[in-house]
């Protein structure tokens, strides 16, 4: 798996299945509109880590976007320097998704994705409002909490990865208290960072 730096947070889910080991993501349209995580097995080599996704130049604190375009657009212009590709397309393509149906999952948090054609590796992007805003979520909920991912065109099961790794990261209610309570971009990667280690809940 090639993972580029990157910057793209609690969510609702439903249960899947009676053995309480896997849940399912809802996403509204997409192909990805029903996405079954596995949320409680044990983390080895092959499991996609936060810190494959992002980096700390791809984590911001304090995102100051105040509708749900500006902050597709202020997520956009920081991918575009992470990846190298054009804010522009970076911003289409996670457009284009949103119009088949929105990503945000509830909770106040929101995973936008897209896939391209010229990526190279995976890219994420991280960030924290800091006013929440509508973002047309299952629940209804503004969001204040993003985790873009951005995969190649070619990615396959890697973009299913992806979310699923973000999805799991958010899970924990005491993290994501936490990380609403931080306001320093360091700090910030560090909480994703003690996420990333081996054998985290």
């Amino acid at each position: 798996m090639t993972a580029a730096s990157a910057c793209i947070l609690p969510f609702s889910h439903v249960p899947s299945g009676s053995g309480g080991n896997s849940e399912t993501l809802k996403f509204q349209g997409g192909s990805e509109s029903s996405l079954a995580l596995d949320l409680h097995e044990k983390q080895d080599d092959r499991r996609m880590r936060p810190t494959d996704l992002v980096s700390p130049d791809s984590v911001c604190a304090s995102l100051k976007a105040t509708t749900k375009k500006q902050l597709l657009q202020e997520l956009s212009d920081r991918a575009s320097k992470i990846c190298g590709l054009p804010a522009r397309e970076i911003f289409d393509a996670l457009l284009h998704r949103e119009r088949l149906g929105s990503t945000g999952i509830g909770d106040g948090i929101a995973i936008p994705h897209g896939k391209l054609s010229k990526l190279k590796g995976i890219c994420g992007v991280f960030g924290r409002l800091d006013r929440p805003v509508d973002f047309g979520s299952l629940d209804g909920a503004p969001v204040d909490l993003v985790f873009t991912i951005l995969t190649p065109e070619s990615s396959g099961a890697d973009h299913l990865k992806a979310l699923a790794c973000a999805a799991r990261m958010l899970r924990d209610p005491g993290l994501v208290a936490t990380i609403r309570a931080t306001r320093d971009d360091d700090a910030l990667y560090s909480l994703i960072a003690q996420r990333s280690k081996p054998f985290a809940a």
